[in-house]
């Protein structure tokens, strides 16, 4: 008999967390940071309910049964997403948005970085960051788009 094929999964976990910022690019004046960004741009920032998404894929280990033990899983997403973003003012605590504007964007793109550092090489496939219920970023780690 012919050893199983192997078969390729995709599994997600969701974390909350909250965090503050305010929208404010340094290469702006105040009054373009103000027109482009509006309520946003509020020198004092405002709050977030954030949700972050994963979703990994890989082969379903024979012997497990998994594509990756969720304990692990749960604590790469609490390294890479609650210890640095969770209760944090975004532009003040996080020294990636000293010079990256803390948008939902580059929220995800952080956590993308953060978690391809800690998971197996290939494994993940895409960030989901919910701003709000209406506002959601996916990234899938692309650097560019190919003219």
């Amino acid at each position: 008999m012919a050893p199983p094929a192997a078969r390729l999964a995709r599994l997600s976990r969701t974390v909350s967390f909250s965090a503050c910022h305010r929208l404010h690019s340094k290469s702006l004046s105040d009054e373009e940071n103000q027109k482009l960004f509006g309520k946003c741009n509020n020198p004092n920032g405002h709050g977030h309910n954030y949700k972050g998404k994963e979703l990994l894929t890989h082969v379903i280990d024979p012997v497990s049964g998994m594509v990756i033990n969720l304990t692990d899983l749960k604590e790469y997403m609490r390294e890479a997403i609650m210890e640095p973003l969770d209760h944090k003012n975004l532009d003040k605590d996080v020294p990636y948005f000293a010079e990256v504007v803390s948008t939902t964007e580059n929220v995800a793109v952080f956590i993308w970085e953060n978690l391809k550092k800690l998971l197996p090489v290939g494994t993940l496939y895409k960030v989901k960051v919910y701003e709000t219920d209406q506002n959601i970023v996916i990234y899938k780690g692309e650097e560019t788009v190919s003219e």
